[in-house]
């Protein structure tokens, strides 16, 4: 079974071009995204780790540090970031794990338990392992997404989800569907409306399990 919403992710120890690591230290008390590739050197995904690099300062303005997973070695890696900053125009500075193995594939459920790698490998030997993960401080699984591999993902929405992730856990409210920073929150049905006026000052009641309010 795969992981699911509020899971604790596996504390894994992996190598990366930064080094080795352990996933729980290396969260420590951040937020974290991790994002899967099936091959360096590939087109979708270099034109994906570049726009992750393009956005190193959204990144540290929430606290949140990011993980890339590709099924290459550190040597790879390396290399790769060459072409990855060319295409960004800035720096990759984030660590890419070398789960040549496929161990962390497995782990997180990016791949069926008999996958194997062939000599000769091709993306298409590893189509599947293209998911994000956002992870809380606490190291549960917030969100989770695949994508194919003919489709880029887009990271403004992976920042967005973040914003909205951020928010409902440290102001205890859900966000509504295009939902962004500055946009009305719900009030959670469990609060009653005494304690929406306590808690939130005016807010809007669309319908009776509806209930907007400005931040």
């Amino acid at each position: 079974m795969g992981l699911r919403i509020n899971d604790t992710i596996p504390d894994m120890t992996v190598e990366t071009d930064h080094g080795t690591i352990s996933l729980h230290d290396w969260i420590g008390d951040s937020w974290a995204v991790l994002f899967s590739h099936p091959k360096d050197f590939t087109p979708v995904c270099t034109t994906e780790f570049g726009a992750v690099a393009q956005l190193a300062n959204e990144w540290e303005k929430r606290g949140t540090k990011v993980l890339g997973i590709s099924i290459d070695g550190v040597e790879d890696h390396k290399k790769w970031k060459g072409d990855i900053e060319t295409v960004a125009g800035t720096k990759a500075g984030f660590p890419i794990v070398a789960d040549e193995g496929l161990e962390m594939a497995k782990a997180f459920d990016m791949l069926p338990a008999e996958a194997y790698m062939p000599d000769g490998r091709t993306p298409a030997d590893s189509a599947t392992v293209r998911s994000v993960f956002i992870v809380g401080p606490d190291k549960k699984l917030k969100l989770s997404m695949t994508y194919p591999m003919t489709v880029g993902r887009n990271f403004a929405e992976v920042l967005r989800a973040l914003d909205g992730l951020q928010t409902s856990v440290g102001q205890g409210v859900a966000t509504p569907a295009n939902w962004n920073v500055g946009d009305d929150v719900i009030i959670p049905a469990s609060v009653s409306n005494e304690d929406a006026k306590a808690k939130y000052g005016d807010f809007k009641t669309v319908l009776p399990y509806l209930r907007t309010t400005k931040l």
